[in-house]
């Protein structure tokens, strides 16, 4: 009743303004987090084009995901006082710029740097898109406008592969680049004739660059080491300095982040112990997710030899389990409590990566081997990552909400980094590796899904979500 009066009360032009604002902001996300996955079924294409074997070409997903999770903290933080509207803008603008900078690399440097750029300025985007879309909309009608956007970022990697494939086969491995160019800037040129401007007037201080640097250097450097050892040895000065220097860097970050006078990363949130956790299992999560995600869809194509459009569709039965099982599982956590939802997924994690491994061989047995292990897998990953995304935040004071979020986002991207090197280093070189590189991976893969769960029984998590 009250909803109902709320939208009797709104003028039309206003509804239309709203949903208008709506569309454009969840068409960026979209666009940005379908770049996270649309390049994992590339990955064989551009190896073979630009002759770059795996452990170089992982820099081209490690790139984009490290840049994104170092700018998630600060961006929010940066639009607040410049300007909403204007930081969004100029992440579109530079996004798209990159991208095509992508399209037309000519070696594998220029597209890892490229991809760095590229996950700079998405970064600016998916903050400022929340901010600007929430004064647009009344406050009965903001779970449902929230809930919209943040699908999309799910809708991108389901359809992420599929895209992807559909691009390369009738085109080529650059079109997964260049085809957001137009929308990049249909999106700008919209952007600057419908989104108001706004900032928080309390706002001040830009945060600290230096900690906002540590956040990538300090998991750049751990990847380089997983990447590089199984190859130039583990006990390589080199390796064994990432590391070393790696592990120097990480009080450095903690001490900034406590004498700093803008801080990129909030100690105090980290304090909370709901919070605390729930990012170390998003973490490891996201580290399994990224890694299966990739040894999966380079399997089909390396070792069962299906073309990248096959592979694509072949993988598609997974997401489409993700969509199904997302939203039921937010509501089932929201009765029940996180910590049995997590734990549920995390076994269903295991279980599927378990099934791949003892099941998958060098023989193609999509229907009868395959396809039951890739539903599972879905299962898995809808009951986990949006339940972890609410429960990272259901334990902050409202206020909070947004730097909570990205806080959860970051760790989800760093894990995104230690995933594929965790994979490069299991698998190594994609073109000679055997059906047995790919079972050791879905075994460590799925030994790290399942400790996901296993953290949060360490200390107790609130039975249900705050409020």
């Amino acid at each position: 009743m009250t909803q109902q009066l709320s939208k009797a009360v709104e003028p039309p032009a206003l509804r239309r303004h709203a949903t208008a604002v709506l569309a454009l902001t969840s068409a960026v996300v979209f666009m940005v987090f379908l770049d996270a996955t649309i390049v994992n079924v590339a990955f064989e294409t551009i190896s073979r084009d630009l002759h770059a074997g795996a452990s170089r070409l992982a820099w081209v997903l490690n790139a984009y995901s490290l840049a994104f999770a170092a700018m998630l903290i600060p961006a929010g933080r940066l639009a607040d006082r410049y300007g909403r509207r204007r930081v969004f803008l100029l992440g579109v603008a530079g996004f798209t710029a990159f991208s095509a900078l992508c399209g037309f690399a000519p070696d594998p440097n220029v597209l890892i740097a490229g991809r760095a750029l590229q996950g700079l300025f998405a970064a600016l985007v998916v903050p400022t898109a929340l901010a600007l879309l929430l004064p647009e909309v009344p406050p009965l009608r903001r779970p449902v406008a929230v809930a919209t956007q943040a699908a999309m970022g799910a809708a991108a990697a389901a359809v992420g592969p599929t895209t992807g494939a559909l691009l390369i086969e009738y085109g080529s491995w650059r079109w997964v680049f260049l085809v957001n160019v137009p929308i990049g800037v249909l999106v700008t040129l919209a952007g600057r004739w419908l989104l108001r401007e706004s900032r928080d007037p309390d706002a001040h201080g830009v945060p600290d660059p230096v900690g906002a640097l540590l956040v990538a250097v300090i998991p750049a450097l751990l990847s380089f080491s997983v990447i590089e050892g199984p190859s130039w040895g583990w006990d390589n000065p080199w390796v064994l300095a990432g590391f070393a220097l790696a592990a120097l860097l990480l009080p450095v970050l903690g001490w900034r982040s406590a004498t700093a006078r803008h801080p990129a990363l909030d100690l105090a949130l980290l304090r909370i112990r709901q919070f605390r956790l729930i990012n170390a299992a998003s973490l490891l999560f996201a580290t399994a997710f990224y890694g299966m995600l990739l040894a999966n869809i380079v399997f089909l194509q390396a070792v069962w030899h299906y073309s990248v459009l096959r592979a694509a569709l072949a993988s598609a039965p997974g997401p489409i389990m993700v969509a199904l099982i997302a939203r039921p599982a937010g509501r089932l956590a929201a009765r029940i409590g996180f910590r049995p939802v997590l734990l549920a997924g995390a076994a269903c994690w295991a279980l599927a990566s378990a099934a791949f491994a003892l099941g998958i061989g060098p023989s193609a047995q999509w229907t009868t081997h395959w396809l039951p292990s890739a539903l599972l897998t879905g299962v898995a990953i809808g009951l986990t990552l949006p339940v972890q995304s609410g429960a990272a935040v259901a334990s902050l004071p409202a206020a909070r909400f947004g730097l909570g979020s990205a806080i959860n986002a970051s760790f989800r991207q760093l894990g995104a980094v230690l995933g594929v090197s965790l994979f490069v280093a299991l698998v190594g070189d994609t073109h000679t590796a055997t059906a047995a590189a790919y079972h050791r991976a879905w075994w460590i893969l799925g030994a790290i899904g399942l400790a996901s769960g296993l953290v949060l029984l360490l200390p107790r998590l609130s039975a249900r979500p705050a409020g």
